[in-house]
């Protein structure tokens, strides 16, 4: 469907510019509402993927073309997000890492590659391996995915298109049909846009049963600017219910960390607060609920 020419586009390139972009935001927003019925499906994959990445798993995201580049955008914002370590997020690259910026002809036919990569970066039973491919046909993620969950992986194969393969060779398979796009078969477009709000949904949701977001704050963000330590002392004030001043030395106590500095402005020692942390498994919360 992905690639089929929807008649009511035919004459696009003759519209006016205001009812051309009309009618392709009319699709980026029928992309993000294709998505609705697959949040069940999501919410089987966070539960499963959790205890894996708890255990020191990685996330594995896998594709080519316009599919991997979107996973690359929402896999490295993680690091400065939530404080995702990069060592244990993984990009399998159809094409490899040159394909993010040119187009690697043949490259995403290329299934010997994928089962290659999976074989090299020893993927095993903790890791989280996510495939995408709009067409849910793309022979190198078809088999990094088999690989993959042939090594013991938790996989996820999300796509555009019914019937996909991908989704059938996945643990858990995440379909939202976006149809044919206003350019046919431009699946940067519709798939493009349902691909990406799909990693955002499932990557933010991970990292909030990781215990990284607390009373709806990123209180695992890193401060690496001013912008960012403004904010973050805002954080351990509201948190904590303290001062500026005393939110702003907890955290240069904490190595600006703002989970054992809210702790630390609250009166605890470092050692205790890393302590307390550790036993929660990161997530303040259970302190908090511990405490009370």
């Amino acid at each position: 469907m992905t690639e089929l020419a929807d008649p009511r586009y035919r004459d696009i390139d003759t519209w006016d510019d205001v009812t051309a972009l009309r009618a392709m935001l009319e699709g980026q927003m029928a992309a993000i509402a294709a998505i609705a019925p697959a949040l069940p499906a999501l919410a089987d994959v966070v539960a499963a993927a959790v205890p894996r990445l708890r255990a020191g798993g990685r996330l594995v995201y896998a594709g080519a073309g316009t599919s991997i580049r979107v996973a690359v955008q929402d896999g490295i914002e993680l690091g400065p997000t939530y404080d995702w370590p990069e060592a244990r997020t993984l990009y399998l690259i159809a094409g490899g890492e040159a394909a993010l910026m040119l187009g690697i002809e043949g490259a995403e036919d290329n299934a010997e590659d994928g089962r290659a990569q999976v074989e090299s970066n020893t993927i095993g039973p903790n890791d989280v391996v996510i495939g995408l491919a709009a067409s849910g046909r793309t022979p190198f993620t078809i088999e990094v995915v088999k690989a993959a969950r042939a090594a013991g992986a938790l996989t996820v194969g999300i796509a555009c298109n019914p019937d996909a393969v991908l989704c059938a060779v996945a643990d858990h398979g995440i379909l939202a049909e976006t149809g044919a796009e206003a350019v046919a078969g431009s699946t940067r477009m519709k798939a493009g846009t349902a691909q990406k709000a799909i990693l955002n949904l499932l990557s933010t949701q991970i990292m909030l049963r990781l215990g990284h977001v607390h009373r709806g704050l990123m209180v695992d963000m890193r401060p690496q600017n001013i912008k960012l330590r403004g904010r973050a002392t805002g954080m351990v004030a509201t948190l904590a219910q303290v001062d500026t001043p005393i939110a702003q030395a907890a955290l240069e106590q904490t190595g600006w960390k703002i989970k054992p500095a809210i702790l630390v402005a609250q009166g605890y020692d470092l050692p205790t607060a890393e302590r307390a942390l550790d036993k929660a498994q990161g997530v303040l919360r259970n302190v908090e609920e511990a405490k009370a």
